[in-house]
C-alpha cells in the first residue's frame, strides 16, 4: 500500500494490505453474504488493481476472502432487482473489465480459497494467474441451476482445464472438490486448511527470489501467445525472449550461471 493510500477500515468490502517485499493482498470482507461480487465490490477491487498496476514496487497479489466462503458468485439479490438489458451488460461489462485487469497486471495473482468458490468466484479462481486451496474447497460454476449459463465463467475456465471438463460443469452445475480441481489444472496445489497461509507464502517466496522485470514480461508474453496460431506465438517468442536478454537481470543471471555463483538481482537492478 502506498503512503497515499488510507488504512483500510475492518468493515471495508475488501481490505487491502501490503508489506516491504511488494507483497499486495487483496481480501473480500463480506464473509455473512458469502463474499459476492457486488457492483461496489467490483468496483473496489477495480481501483484497487488500478493502483498496484501503477504502482513499480509491487511484486506479488495474492486475493483472498474472509469466512466460510471464497466468492458465491455475483449478488443475484441486487441482479434480480434491476431487470434490464442495459444494467446486466454494464454489470457484466464490469466484471469482465475487472478480471481483464488481474490478466494485465504486471505481477503474478495468487488465489488462496477456501470454502467454496462459485460462479463469477469461480471465474475470479481461474482468472488467476496461480491457486492454492484447502482441502474440502469446492468449485462449481452452477449458475445454469437458476436458469443462467455461466457464460463469462466459461471464459477462462475453458482456458486452464479441457473442453469437455469444463463443459461438464457449466452445463449441469456440478461441484467438483479440490482433489479434481487440481487434476483438472484450474489450481496448483491443495493443502489442510491449517497450511494454506504457509503454502501461499512459499510460492510468493519463490517468486519474489526472481526478477521482476523477467516476470512482467513472461506473463504478458504468456498470455497473449496462447490466442494466437504456432507461427505467430513462435515470432511473439521470439522478439519477447531477445528483448527479455537485453535486461540487465538476464546477463546477470547469465554471466553468474557461466561464473557458477549466485545472481546479484539487486546489484543488477
Amino acid at each position: 500500500m502506498t503512503a497515499s493510500d488510507p488504512i483500510p477500515s475492518s468493515d471495508a468490502l475488501v481490505l487491502h494490505s501490503a508489506d516491504a517485499r511488494g507483497v499486495h493482498v487483496l481480501t473480500l470482507n463480506q464473509p455473512k453474504a458469502f463474499n459476492v461480487l457486488s457492483e461496489a465490490v467490483l468496483t473496489e477491487l477495480q481501483h484497487r488493481l488500478d493502483r498496484i498496476a501503477a504502482n513499480p514496487s509491487a511484486r506479488v497479489l495474492v486475493i483472498a476472502a474472509e469466512g466460510r466462503a471464497f466468492c458465491a458468485g455475483h449478488d443475484l439479490k441486487q441482479m434480480k432487482a434491476n431487470p434490464r438489458l442495459d444494467y446486466y451488460q454494464q454489470l457484466f461489462g464490469q466484471c469482465s473489465r475487472m478480471m481483464v485487469s488481474l490478466l494485465k497486471l504486471p505481477i503474478p495473482v495468487i488465489a488462496r480459497v477456501q470454502g467454496v468458490a462459485a460462479a463469477a468466484g469461480c471465474q475470479l479462481v481461474a482468472q488467476c494467474d496461480l491457486a492454492v486451496a484447502a482441502e474440502g474447497v469446492r468449485f462449481g460454476v452452477n449458475g445454469i441451476d437458476v436458469g443462467l449459463f455461466c457464460g463469462t465463467p466459461s471464459v477462462p475456465l475453458v482456458r486452464n482445464m479441457q473442453p469437455k471438463q469444463a463443459m461438464e460443469m457449466l452445463l449441469t452445475g456440478g461441484f467438483i472438490t479440490a482433489a479434481e480441481a487440481r487434476a483438472r489444472g484450474l489450481i496448483n496445489r491443495v493443502v489442510v486448511p491449517e497450511q494454506l497461509d504457509a503454502a501461499v507464502e512459499d510460492m510468493v517466496q519463490a517468486i519474489l527470489s526472481k526478477p521482476r522485470a523477467a516476470i512482467a514480461i513472461g506473463k504478458e508474453l504468456f498470455y497473449r501467445q496462447r490466442e494466437l496460431g504456432i507461427e505467430a506465438a513462435y515470432q511473439l517468442a521470439n522478439q519477447s525472449m531477445a528483448c527479455n536478454m537485453m535486461y540487465d537481470v538476464a546477463q546477470e543471471g547469465v554471466q553468474a550461471f557461466i561464473d557458477k555463483r549466485e545472481p546479484a538481482w539487486r546489484k543488477a537492478g
